[in-house]
């Protein structure tokens, strides 16, 4: 048999294998996408009985609008150095303004004699997105080296090395909903085992901190909580990476007398380097997809402080039933992330080379 009828044949039996994984990843993601995505240029609401309209790039101009006010004081502080300058109400300039109407603060800041109003339509979106960034770059170097950790202790030929691989890996088969329940009275102020374990350790002087109550401390709360959570399945990963380096560079580093720290950086770090880059891929987009420790654990407060982009999307989508609006925010989203995790991708060949 010829080697071309053989690649078609084995071409054919590799579709025929494919299909059914090929035929969900369209149902169950292309297709939902595509409709999100016609969504986003409708009215379309949840439950309505009004026919759906065409409204073009509304929902885009209502998640994306940005625009400033940069304002002079009233009147200078003469009479006093301890006066601070008076500027007209935001809210008045545009109220008064066609050009900023839709618009709400969304931060400010000082540049010399002016102050600079950011205005947003929907500044809710922006505290969003930079809140699940800053999940992110909390959770995923906390995550990664605590899996990389535990993945060392587990490799290092311990006795029942089985039983704590068993006991680092119990969270992830755990309910996310479960799991944050559980932490949500660990972090109780009054009643949680965290505080009154620092009142313990500390003589009382601390242990009455609110720490999904505090806007300072709610997030890293949760970030603490998610790291937990997730750092076992890393741990495998990372542990099939560590198996996979030759013992025999081990041998040759001891007898060269390099230290444990020298060969964990000169063998360990450089073996596991597809592995780091895979884990930090892998971690990143899940930190970036957070919703249900929010959603059960602060609905988003204290003050929007721990509100997310998914979160944001679920709260316009369901329940305030502007699917189109929500949908919106999903694919607006999904271009970030995407664009995201390529750069990352490019970063990493770089660094491998």
């Amino acid at each position: 048999m010829s080697t071309g009828v053989t690649s078609r044949r084995n071409g054919r039996v590799a579709l025929i294998l494919g299909a059914p994984a090929l035929g969900g990843l369209l149902l169950f993601l292309a297709l939902p996408f595509v409709m999100a995505f016609a969504l986003t240029f409708t009215d379309q609401r949840l439950v309505s009985g009004d026919h759906t309209r065409f409204i073009g790039w509304r929902n885009y101009e209502r998640l994306l609008g940005i625009s400033y006010i940069a304002q002079k004081p009233v009147e200078d502080p003469v009479d006093s150095e301890s006066s601070s300058p008076t500027f007209v109400r935001v809210r008045d300039v545009t109220r008064a303004d066609p050009d900023y109407r839709g618009y709400r603060p969304f931060t400010q800041v000082r540049s010399g004699a002016y102050r600079i109003t950011i205005l947003a339509r929907d500044p809710d979106f922006l505290h969003s997105l930079i809140n699940t960034f800053e999940f992110a770059f909390l959770v995923v170097p906390l995550q990664c080296a605590v899996a990389l950790g535990s993945a060392l202790l587990v490799n290092a030929g311990l006795r029942a090395q089985t039983f704590f691989r068993a006991v680092y890996f119990s969270p992830v088969v755990m309910s996310m909903v479960v799991v944050s329940i559980v932490w949500t009275f660990l972090f109780h102020r009054d009643l949680g085992s965290i505080n009154r374990l620092l009142a313990f350790l500390t003589f009382g002087a601390a242990g009455h901190i609110d720490w999904i109550g505090d806007r300072a401390t709610a997030m890293p709360a949760i970030a603490v909580m998610s790291a937990w959570q997730g750092a076992g399945f890393q741990m495998l990963i990372f542990l099939a990476g560590l198996q996979g380096i030759s013992q025999e560079l081990y041998d040759a580093a001891r007898i060269d007398g390099a230290t444990a720290w020298q060969r964990f950086r000169h063998v360990t770090l450089p073996g596991l380097r597809q592995t780091i880059a895979f884990v930090l891929v892998v971690t990143t987009i899940a930190a970036l997809g957070l919703f249900t420790q929010v959603d059960v654990m602060t609905q988003g407060g204290p003050q929007n402080a721990t509100s997310t982009v998914m979160f944001h999307a679920i709260q316009r989508g369901v329940r305030e039933e502007n699917i189109a609006y929500g949908s919106t925010v999903a694919v607006v989203y999904f271009a970030l992330i995407t664009s995201l995790i390529l750069l990352q991708q490019a970063l990493q060949r770089r660094w491998s080379k």
